[in-house]
């Protein structure tokens, strides 16, 4: 194996990172700017009201894309356990 390989695979894997984790960021950050505004705007200064909704949209998303996630990383998992033998021969 050598570095182009190692580098092409640490680029696959920080995609895939990126895939999966950027449903979940995003909404926590829409979430959270909503909120954010939502206090500006009130002058309401409660610290759970900008952790609780970020906390119930990310459960909501992790429900409804969970399984799609999950498959993504085993799938992507699964390519890479068997590319191991070739890589080493």
């Amino acid at each position: 194996m050598d570095s182009q390989q190692v580098f092409t695979l640490g680029q696959q894997g920080l995609m895939m990172l990126l895939t999966v984790s950027a449903p979940i960021l995003l909404t926590v950050l829409v979430v959270g700017l909503v909120v954010s505004i939502f206090q500006a705007a009130t002058q309401i200064s409660e610290a759970t009201l900008s952790f609780v909704p970020k906390i119930v949209a990310a459960v909501a998303v992790l429900a409804l894309l969970g399984p799609w996630m999950l498959t993504t990383l085993v799938e992507y998992l699964r390519e890479m356990l068997q590319a191991i033998p070739g890589a080493v021969g």
